[in-house]
């Protein structure tokens, strides 16, 4: 069993994505994106022309996922995302990936100490018994102003009326399912960005890291 494992919840750019593979750097641990699974199969449900609700036929391509094809630029697409945030609300489709998560989590790659997940329910469903679970949160006017700038960055027109209200029906759909809502473990530590850059983040989770740690008993930390 990896001896520490680390859970990063929060909504759509909140900045866990960042926060997680920053801290795994840091610590020298194994980092998954549990999103990244949903938008490669949002992306392989899209080529395959299967319906986003169609939870049968998006279990199936979640059943059979390669991993290797996560770093795909694709998967950071819009349309991807908009269909990611459908087809996550499937039970079968978050059945079909779990174990691979839990696999990840305790028997990290590369001989890592430990690894560093960042998702929607790693800490309330996919290791509840994570030695640290950081909910990372944000007002959803600032989230929406993130995606609107990498949107830019990406190059591009982008339309951020459009931006916030997707962003607006993520949250919903993400808060509302059945299966794996969106919401903070009971003993997770809350952590809002709204008013933090990206360092300033940083160094505050590094600090709830450290200490949440060494409370457990994590000296590597």
């Amino acid at each position: 069993m990896a001896s520490l494992v680390i859970a990063v919840d929060g909504p759509a750019a909140a900045g866990k994505g960042t926060l997680a593979r920053r801290l795994a750097a840091e610590l020298r641990l194994a980092h998954l994106d549990t999103g990244a699974l949903y938008r490669a199969t949002a992306r392989d449900v899209l080529a395959a022309g299967i319906e986003p609700n169609d939870a049968e036929g998006a279990a199936a391509i979640a059943a059979k996922l390669d991993p290797a094809s996560l770093a795909d630029p694709a998967l950071r697409s819009e349309a991807v995302g908009r269909v990611a945030s459908v087809v996550s609300a499937h039970p079968s489709v978050r059945a079909a990936l779990l174990d691979y998560q839990r696999n990840f989590a305790h028997r990290p790659p590369g001989g890592a100490a430990g690894a560093v997940l960042d998702g929607r329910d790693v800490g309330t469903v996919v290791c509840p018994d994570a030695t640290v679970k950081l909910f990372v949160t944000a007002s959803v006017e600032a989230r929406a102003d993130r995606r609107v700038r990498e949107l830019e960055a990406a190059g591009g027109p982008v339309d951020a009326g459009a931006v916030l209200a997707d962003m607006v029906a993520r949250d919903e759909r993400d808060t509302k399912r059945s299966a794996a809502p969106l919401r903070p473990a009971h003993d997770a530590v809350v952590l809002d960005t709204s008013g933090l850059d990206a360092d300033e983040a940083f160094e505050a989770a590094l600090a709830i890291v450290r200490a949440r740690a060494r409370t457990a008993g994590r000296p590597q930390a």
